[in-house]
């Protein structure tokens, strides 16, 4: 089990966003996303800024699937990036108060899960390095692998160690790396034993939000 450590999820919440305002502009607006292939630099922010916009207007029925964040970035097409980071930064002290409180940060800590990801999305995009706060990724760590390993004890298979960096695990679990570079973190406790009988396996575990077709190389 996650052992509970306290931090201030609004704040990591705010200060990820403050990031991104940064980072963006609508020069860059039309540019792919590699991490998010059917969806450009706006629309990615489209979608930050409308899970904001939900959240405030209580429009949270099916929350996290594809019409719900579809929906969100056809609402923003009409609008500058500029004008996107405004109506974010307007709808957001809501849900950066919730997120500091302890019921906001046990129901909704996706949130900020969402947001670092999208940061780093973004970064990749823009040809910039991804450098998350090494805080957010330690205390996300745990969250990644413990639902990892027990899926693969729940499929049957050998327990594995993950080898990688707290960066690797976070993009790697969400669909940031491909089943190739995933398959170099996992080492059998037994260094005797095989891990090719059951990597499609290990594979379907790990995976939570699709596979990369290619490297990001972030």
């Amino acid at each position: 089990m996650v052992a509970a450590v306290t931090v201030d999820l609004g704040a990591w919440y705010r200060e990820a966003r403050t990031r991104i305002g940064v980072l963006v502009s609508d020069d860059v607006g039309d540019l792919a996303s590699p991490a998010t292939p059917s969806w450009t630099v706006h629309d990615v922010v489209a979608h930050l800024a409308g899970v904001a916009e939900d959240a405030r207007n209580g429009n949270m029925a099916g929350a996290t699937t594809d019409p719900w964040t579809a929906a969100q970035v056809e609402r923003g097409r009409g609008k500058s990036i500029a004008q996107l980071l405004a109506q974010w930064a307007d709808d957001a002290g809501l849900v950066e108060a919730f997120l500091s409180t302890p019921e906001g940060a046990d129901s909704s800590w996706r949130a900020v899960l969402d947001i670092h990801t999208h940061e780093a999305d973004l970064c990749t995009a823009l040809g910039q390095p991804v450098a998350l706060p090494a805080e957010f990724l330690a205390w996300m760590r745990p969250r990644m692998l413990e639902p990892f390993h027990a899926a693969a004890a729940a499929a049957g298979v050998p327990p594995v160690a993950v080898v990688a960096s707290d960066l690797d695990v976070f993009r790697g679990r969400l669909g940031r790396r491909t089943p190739a570079e995933v398959r170099a973190y996992l080492h059998p406790i037994d260094p005797a034993a095989s891990l090719d009988p059951h990597l499609d396996t290990y594979l379907d575990a790990w995976f939570i939000f699709g596979r990369a077709e290619s490297s990001l190389a972030e």
